[in-house]
Formats: C-alpha cells, sequence, structure tokens
C-alpha cells in the first residue's frame, strides 16, 4: 500500500507475474516436502551468496534491455516463485535484481517486488500447510509445515515495519 501511494508498483508487471509465482510456489512447496533439510540449506546459503555477489559487483544491464513478454515475465514468476519457496524467502531477492535488469527504476522494482510479496507468501504458505498435513514429528502448533505461534509474531511485525521500509526506500538513492 505505501509504495503504492508513492506510485512506485507496476501494476500490469505484478498481474503478469503471479501466475507464475503461483505455479512455481506450488512446485517449489512440492518439491521441498521431500528434500531433506541438509541440502535446502546448502542451497540457501549457495543462493545467498550469489545474491550477495551480484549485489556487490552492481552489474548494469544494457541500456535498451526491457521486460520480456507475457510467456517471459510468466516463466521467471515460476522461476520466482519455486525459488523462493524451496530457500524461504519472499521474492525480492530475486524480484527486484530481475526488473532492475530489465532497466526498471530501482525504486519501482522494489515496489512491484514488495506488491507481488503477497502471492509469493500467500502461495508458500498453503503450498506448506497442505504438503506437510499430517506430518509427523512436526513442533506443537503447526499446521502442516507452517509454524503458526511463529507466524503469530512474524505477521504484526512485518506489518508495522513495512511502511518505514517503504518510506525509506523513496527517500534514498
Amino acid at each position: 500500500r505505501a509504495h503504492h501511494q508513492h506510485g512506485a508498483v507496476l501494476w500490469r508487471v505484478a498481474l503478469q507475474i503471479t501466475p507464475g509465482i503461483l505455479f512455481g510456489t506450488a512446485v517449489g512447496t512440492r518439491l521441498a516436502a521431500y528434500v531433506p533439510a541438509r541440502p535446502l540449506a546448502i542451497f540457501f546459503t549457495l543462493f545467498v551468496c550469489f545474491v550477495a555477489t551480484q549485489m556487490i559487483l552492481n552489474l548494469k544491464p544494457k541500456a535498451a534491455r526491457e521486460l520480456p513478454g507475457t510467456l517471459g515475465v510468466f516463466s521467471v514468476g515460476a522461476g520466482i516463485g519455486g525459488l523462493s519457496s524451496l530457500v524461504a524467502v519472499g521474492g525480492g531477492a530475486m524480484t527486484v535484481p530481475f526488473l532492475t535488469w530489465c532497466n526498471v527504476p530501482t525504486q519501482k522494482a522494489i515496489g512491484t517486488s514488495a506488491a507481488v510479496g503477497f502471492p509469493i507468501a500467500l502461495g508458500g504458505t498453503l503450498g506448506y500447510v497442505y504438503n506437510g498435513w499430517g506430518e509427523a514429528l512436526l513442533p506443537s502448533g503447526s499446521l502442516g509445515f507452517v509454524h503458526l505461534p511463529s507466524l503469530a509474531w512474524m505477521v504484526p511485525f512485518s506489518m508495522l515495519a513495512a511502511p518505514f521500509g517503504a518510506r525509506m526506500t523513496h527517500r534514498l538513492p
């Protein structure tokens, strides 16, 4: 909402990428249910190192680079949704670099990424509830692979912090 108020959400792109994100999270959460924790932890570590390297190198796209067509955006969305659900990130670590690589201004990339964070979270949550349903040895308070007490702590603090983050996005270079 805060990014929208700053005019920083490309809703056309958000609507184009969301079906792919939902498809990707469905596949990713299904796959994650069968992959042991150690390989997921290693994959997560390598993924974070890859993203950090991209940020440190600050690679610039060609000036003529644009967003791909509908199928391309869907495919990228599926990859973002799948990877996000596998490594348990909101997708901004992939959505922002993809959009900026396509010459979308950084503030609009961040705002659009925040908008598609909701379908990633929703798809991932529903997928992990479904795929973990009836799983033995989960902690008390779990609904599938979702630990409800942790969710109850994260949601209100995320909602309180999000407007501050959005304001800072539009104040910082």
